[in-house]
């Protein structure tokens, strides 16, 4: 691949990490400690006779509460007065969009009214040609009666 007789040859020095050995630390000795009070043996007699002997175990204290940060009444009724400021302008927004609900309604039964009662009368001028029982007025008849034209 390459020619034997290259121009230029240099010598390549290859270098090689030397591992480092991790320190190993010797094991601190375990020195027995002793407690900071003994603690009292109690023995108690049950009423058989028989003695218990044993340590008292103080009960486990439940860990402090933190406390409370007061709160000012001065707090306390601007946050109730700006609730109930909410539910009032809640309930006058329902309000008014119950009114102009029952005013579509109103206005629609009041259409539905005109429009059934306007079908009823043209039903009864249409229909008053058929029926002979009513006075009929031929309105061509009483115009030329009124200006004084006769046929």
């Amino acid at each position: 691949m390459y020619p034997e007789h290259a121009p230029y040859e240099t010598a390549v020095d290859v270098h090689r990490p030397t591992p480092i050995t991790p320190v190993v630390m010797p094991p601190a000795p375990l020195v027995p400690m002793q407690p900071g009070s003994v603690p009292s043996v109690a023995s108690v007699v049950l009423p058989d006779g028989r003695v218990v002997t044993g340590y008292a175990i103080n009960p486990m204290q439940p860990e402090p509460v933190a406390a409370k940060p007061a709160v000012s009444r001065a707090a306390v009724n601007v946050a109730l007065g700006g609730v109930g400021f909410l539910a009032v302008c809640g309930g006058l927004l329902l309000l008014t969009t119950f009114i102009a609900a029952l005013t579509a309604l109103i206005t629609q039964l009041i259409i539905l009214a005109a429009v059934i009662f306007g079908g009823w009368i043209a039903v009864q001028i249409f229909s008053a040609s058929g029926h002979r029982d009513g006075t009929t007025v031929n309105i061509r008849k009483a115009v030329i009666k009124r200006n004084k034209f006769y046929s």
